[in-house]
């Protein structure tokens, strides 16, 4: 494959997966019509095909591609990059289609008939490593289980935003991430940490 094709070919996968974001985000799984999705992104279902094979194959990519909307827009290290992990997290879902319809299909996918932990456990495994760095850095209290904490996290940030949804549309997410911080840090790391952690909800918009 020469190099303009396969640019070409990165440009129409790329439309496919925010065409399909967007309509995922809006119809759920079940609304969201192949013919709808290919409209969107004006495209052919031989292109579609080619790239994702099915509908569910586009919708597991999509749940898939979460941590790089949010990784790309860090710079922090430790226990802040963690903070900051939440703090983008919570103001992408506002804005961005193709982050807000992974964590819609993550957590619908049992209805269109697929169990895949993948996203949380990747979740997971980006939150760990941030905070063994803390841990090395002398961030976290004596004691502290890094895998125990991350596995909490993961679980802690999906009911805030799946809570957050419901009562206002995700609008007060970065205000109730900020409170969840607020009660964790304590139980996580020593006072002089928690002094340094910033938990300005702006660092969401670019950190």
């Amino acid at each position: 494959m020469t190099r303009p094709t396969q640019e070409r070919a990165l440009r129409t996968r790329e439309a496919l997966m925010h065409a399909a974001a967007e309509v995922f985000d809006e119809y759920g799984y079940a609304g969201a019509g192949i013919n709808r999705i290919l409209e969107r992104a004006g495209v052919t279902a031989g292109a579609l095909y080619f790239h994702f094979k099915s509908k569910e194959g586009l919708a597991v990519a999509i749940m898939g591609a979460q941590p790089q909307q949010i990784e790309s827009k860090l710079t922090s290290h430790g226990l802040q990059r963690l903070v900051d992990i939440t703090f983008v997290w919570a103001h992408e879902l506002q804005v961005n289609p193709l982050l807000r319809a992974g964590v819609r299909l993550s957590v619908e996918q049992g209805s269109f008939g697929v169990h895949d932990a993948s996203s949380y456990l990747g979740w997971r495994e980006i939150m760990a490593e941030c905070l063994q760095v803390a841990e090395d850095d002398g961030e976290l209290l004596p004691g502290a289980h890094t895998e125990d904490i991350a596995e909490f996290l993961v679980g802690a940030c999906t009911g805030i935003q799946l809570y957050s949804q419901l009562v206002s549309a995700r609008r007060d997410l970065p205000e109730r991430t900020v409170r969840m911080w607020r009660m964790l840090l304590p139980g996580i790391a020593p006072s002089e940490t928690i002094a340094r952690i910033d938990l300005d909800v702006r660092r969401g918009e670019g950190t």
